[in-house]
């Protein structure tokens, strides 16, 4: 994309309600422009960012054996007044009533409509396990939104719901959902941490957040070292085998945040493996059993003849919460530094000199290069003053910058920085290219 026809509208300064640093780079970036109190529109690099993450958490959940479904934003209040949540979930529920009079809502979470597609086609024990998941946009009316996407009212989330025919079922869908949510953070360039959530009045010990280390992070984190130092599992998973030793491998390390922090068993730990940092929460993995499917008559004959509740987890990111999490890890004075996986563009060219013949023709040469290559290059081809094409680059955090200047040109070189480190090196067009290209 060349910048002079891309729309990326950048700031020099943060607008003062901006109070947590994703906030204002994202909207000094121009990822994304306020609507409304909680609500964004997502503009062009925004968008980039939000469906590469998206696209990772799809493949990871395609990969663990979940399979995608779309459900509307709108939902009946009937189907909520069943599971008995509709009068129980408060003011953050937006309720509508239609031209007919119906009351309606949009959507906060979708365990209501993902039981009742479930219990309309799938009657036999035969027929599963399942999981079913949606990347859908919900709406939760915060009474004080703030803090940008981490805390919005509107916003895009990957839900996921698992049906089994009995707890050990249950439990192995569970643990498929563990180890992919690792999966997932890794290949963002994320360090997360499982840590034991707090399962309410369900019960149970069944649920884990996954909290993501920042300085700038809503949680304090108390951890054992070995775990924060552990890897993910990687892709070569056997998801139809015994996952039970890897999950045990990460939840018999001790963590959690300060919500469910035990300071003996933590000060337990050797001193050199306690760990302490902030983090901010990403992911929420949650069983709950017959919840939802007793109430609402999701039921299956079992290998008796019997009729029974299918036990049911939910599993949720917050997809567009991501893009804010990912700043507020990796970012420095002078902006967003992005992991190559959801960068908006693969490498930025700078043309120092539009215009001069020399220069144009190097950059058209590299631009066409990284195109080919797959690379999706924005090439700054703009009349403007080197600083501030340095400026935007480093504010917008496109991973690798290929420099174009007169003199490097006249000694048939080119500059190529790498935004994470800062490391530059002069090299050869080709040398550059492949470089980056790896």
């Amino acid at each position: 994309m060349r910048l002079s026809r891309y729309f990326m509208p950048t700031l020099r300064e943060a607008p003062a309600d901006a109070q947590i640093v994703s906030h204002q780079l994202m909207l000094r970036a121009g990822l994304i422009r306020q609507e409304a109190a909680g609500i964004y529109a997502w503009l062009p690099l925004g968008l980039k960012v939000l469906k590469k993450i998206e696209q990772i958490v799809r493949e990871e959940m395609n990969r663990a054996g979940a399979v995608e479904i779309l459900m509307p934003t709108l939902q009946l209040a009937d189907l909520w007044r069943e599971s008995g949540r509709y009068d129980d979930y408060g003011e953050e529920m937006l309720r509508i009533k239609d031209r007919h009079e119906r009351d309606l809502l949009y959507g906060p979470t979708a365990e209501e409509v993902v039981t009742d597609i479930f219990r309309s086609y799938v009657k036999s024990y035969k027929d599963l396990p399942k999981n079913l998941y949606n990347i859908q946009w919900k709406f939760r009316d915060e009474r004080r939104p703030r803090f940008g996407v981490m805390r919005g009212r509107e916003f895009l989330m990957k839900d996921a719901y698992s049906f089994d025919i009995d707890e050990a079922a249950a439990r192995r869908a569970y643990n498929r959902m563990f180890l992919a949510y690792l999966n997932i953070y890794s290949r963002l360039g994320l360090k997360a941490i499982p840590v034991r959530a707090d399962t309410g009045p369900i019960g149970g010990d069944l649920s884990h957040e996954f909290i993501i280390l920042a300085e700038t992070g809503e949680s304090q984190v108390f951890a054992h070292r070995d775990l924060v130092e552990m890897g993910a599992p990687g892709p070569d998973i056997d998801w139809d085998g015994d996952l039970q030793p890897l999950v045990e491998k990460r939840t018999t390390l001790y963590a959690a945040s300060d919500e469910m922090h035990d300071e003996a068993a933590y000060g337990a730990l050797p001193e050199d493996k306690r760990m302490t940092a902030r983090g901010i929460e990403v992911g929420h993995i949650f069983y709950f059993g017959e919840k939802y499917s007793a109430p609402m008559g999701a039921k299956v004959t079992g290998p008796d003849g019997k009729d029974v509740a299918v036990q049911m987890g939910s599993y949720g990111v917050g997809v567009s919460r991501l893009v804010g999490a990912i700043i507020e890890a990796s970012h420095d004075d002078g902006g967003i530094i992005w992991p190559d996986s959801v960068a908006p563009f693969g490498a930025a060219v700078l043309n120092l000199r539009a215009g001069d013949a020399g220069c144009d023709a190097t950059c058209e040469a590299a631009y066409k290069a990284l195109s080919e290559a797959g690379i999706d290059p924005l090439y700054d081809d703009r009349d403007d003053r080197p600083g501030a094409k340095f400026a935007a680059t480093d504010l917008v955090g496109i991973p690798w910058q290929l420099i174009v200047g007169p003199k490097g040109v006249a000694e048939g070189v080119v500059e190529l920085k790498r935004r994470g480190t800062g490391e530059r090196q002069t090299l050869s067009l080709d040398a550059a290219i492949k470089a980056i290209t790896g």
